[in-house]
């Protein structure tokens, strides 16, 4: 398994860049469950906690795009600093707010600026791309940065809330934000692998979602973006219901230990058959494996039940990266994976502000229904979609094997 993934550092900067995006994308972990513990420490609202975490999300959904969007324009340097910059600094503002007890309106303000981030995750799979494009090495890329990302919600959660419960409770989003700057910083330097800008002649005034198939994509994430929001958020109450908020961290790491393990054995595999139907069957799968959350009683039956249902995640998300890849124009790479990430940020506003309402109203148990209906939710969208995704115009599969064909007879 090692050996599988050895091969795709063997092209010079991939290392440096991996390691650099690695640092940059822990704030996806660490900001929105910090905001919940550290509001909730602050002014012992899960409402309130929510819905700020929720605009934090949905901010990031509608500026996001049009970062990613000026990343493929004018390339990734250019863009990628500025805005970690306004991030930074919104950030700062939201965290004095809720220090020194502002009105919440300006916690809303400052969060709906904070979302200029980059898509981080987006612009490193941008350069796996660049490097593997038509090879059977980028299955194997794409799964390595999912079992990143998977790490990153395993260190993150219990770094962040940690930080909140023992420090002081601003600490964990302070922390995020400082990542976030010296991550960039460091990516920012990474210049020899980063993607040349395409010709004018490469470029269309038209945005990445008009590729058909991309929507399906989109709205299907949605709905599991609302499952990991209600997650994150339920799981922080029904800990602190049974008295033991702090281990909330440990059991979202189990949630998260899954889907790693999972990927780490998904990109060993050399599978063949369409990428729609590996999606669709993925989304089912994640679906179906919320139904347990139901019936939890303890800490324990919780972690075990998030445990299963982890390990649909990143053979899910690895399958719809391949996805996008395949129906976006290579102009509009970074613009396309990033809608997809905007579909699970919009998801997860929904879900982590839904969640915070009903555990207010109706207990931390009964907050899992959220993630449940979430769960038909994308379930519904991806099999009315399955159709349109066969039939993207460059008809996945056939690309694949031609690729695979072509790079096993490349001389050398």
């Amino acid at each position: 398994m090692l050996s599988t993934y050895r091969r795709i550092f063997a092209a010079p900067g991939s290392l440096a860049f991996s390691a650099a995006g690695f640092v940059s994308r822990m704030p996806l972990s660490m900001t929105g469950i910090g905001i919940v513990t550290m509001l909730s420490t602050l002014r012992s609202d899960y409402g309130l906690a929510g819905a700020v975490s929720a605009t934090l999300a949905l901010s990031a959904a509608g500026l996001g795009p049009q970062v990613s969007r000026l990343v493929d324009r004018f390339g990734q340097t250019r863009v990628i600093l500025p805005a970690t910059g306004i991030t930074v600094a919104a950030m700062g503002v939201l965290l004095l707010c809720a220090r020194f007890d502002a009105p919440a309106w300006t916690l809303f303000v400052s969060a709906s600026v904070a979302g200029c981030m980059p898509s981080m995750g987006s612009l490193v799979r941008a350069r796996w791309a660049l490097l593997y494009r038509g090879s059977p090495l980028l299955h194997t890329a794409y799964s390595f940065e999912s079992v990143v990302d998977e790490v990153i919600f395993i260190i993150g959660p219990i770094l962040s809330i940690g930080l909140c419960t023992a420090v002081f409770p601003e600490a964990g989003p302070l922390v995020a934000t400082a990542l976030l700057a010296l991550g960039v910083l460091l990516f920012a330097t990474q210049r020899r692998t980063e993607p040349p800008l395409h010709s004018r002649a490469q470029r269309t005034p038209a945005s990445a979602l008009r590729t058909p198939g991309l929507w399906v994509l989109v709205l299907t994430f949605v709905g599991v973006g609302a499952i990991f929001g209600s997650v994150d958020v339920v799981t922080v109450a029904f800990a602190d219901h049974l008295h033991h908020k702090a281990l909330s961290s440990v059991v979202l790491s189990v949630y998260a230990l899954g889907s790693c393990a999972a990927g780490l054995v998904f990109g060993t595999l050399n599978l063949r058959g369409p990428l729609s139907r590996r999606f669709l069957l993925g989304i089912l799968t994640m679906a179906v494996s919320m139904l347990p959350l139901l019936f939890v009683k303890n800490l324990v039956a919780l972690a075990a039940a998030l445990f299963v249902a982890g390990l649909s995640i990143s053979p899910t998300m690895v399958t719809t990266m391949g996805l996008v890849e395949r129906i976006v124009p290579a102009s509009k790479l970074t613009e396309g994976m990033t809608w997809t990430t905007t579909g699970l940020a919009v998801g997860v506003a929904l879900g982590s502000s839904a969640a915070g309402w009903v555990v207010d109203g109706a207990g931390a148990a009964s907050g899992y229904w959220v993630t449940v209906g979430a769960g038909c939710f994308s379930a519904v969208a991806a099999f009315l979609g399955s159709r349109r995704l066969r039939s993207a115009p460059e008809q996945q599969q056939e690309r694949a094997d031609v690729d695979d064909d072509q790079w096993q007879h490349q001389p050398g």
